[in-house]
């Protein structure tokens, strides 16, 4: 087996080591952040970083690139106290990487990538019509990483997904969603269905469901 240390990493030329580090984690959510300027303007961009942060009460975070550039995405996001985040389907994973292209601020990627903004129940930031499951979220906490990356948490209010996509023990049906996933910067893969086990139990080895 192959070890690399820190110093092994930080000598790789540059492209390699993005390509090498964000891999690392495996398998990633594919997401489209949906947010909107205060002029109305629509921007859309394919995020990674989605992450669950709790439950009870609902939260979920995404980490943005460092801000020494602008970045519409943070801008909007920061204006306007809310965004969405949208299942990327399978399907449309070429227009979803799309949305990763340098646009001025002036173009949405909306328009330009082939997505349908779409507003809900008087949520000031724009879902994707064509996604699956969708969320609705209000920037509730902003978190400065080491490297100049920012978390930023946020309260889930609205959620819209297909009824068939809901299980009768709130799971999620993703594989029936069309719902893809990332691997790196640039690799979206279908997903098959999981194997599910039950609760794990000290001396009670795990057994799929059914």
């Amino acid at each position: 087996m192959r070890h690399l240390t820190t110093a092994d990493i930080q000598a790789f030329e540059k492209i390699y080591r993005l390509n090498l580090v964000n891999g690392l984690p495996g398998f990633k959510p594919a997401n489209l952040v949906g947010t909107a300027a205060p002029d109305g303007a629509t921007n859309l961009a394919v995020f990674s970083s989605a992450l669950h942060l709790g439950s009870d009460p609902a939260l979920l975070g995404i980490v943005t690139r460092p801000t020494t550039v602008p970045r519409h995405t943070y801008a909007n996001l920061k204006a306007s106290g809310c965004f969405t985040l949208n299942h990327v389907p399978e399907a449309l994973a070429a227009q979803a990487h799309y949305t990763s292209a340098n646009f001025p601020d002036t173009v949405s990627e909306f328009d330009e990538c082939g997505f349908t903004a779409e507003y809900r129940d008087g949520f000031a930031a724009p879902y994707v019509a064509e996604s699956a499951l969708s969320i609705g979220l209000r920037l509730l906490e902003e978190h400065a990483i080491s490297n100049g990356t920012v978390l930023l948490v946020g309260a889930v209010e609205h959620v819209y997904l297909h009824d068939e996509l809901l299980r009768p023990d709130g799971t999620l049906d993703l594989a029936a969603a069309g719902t893809a996933a990332i691997s790196g910067l640039d690799g979206y893969h279908a997903v098959a269905p999981p194997v599910r086990f039950g609760y794990a139990r000290p001396g009670q080895p795990p057994v799929p469901l059914p």
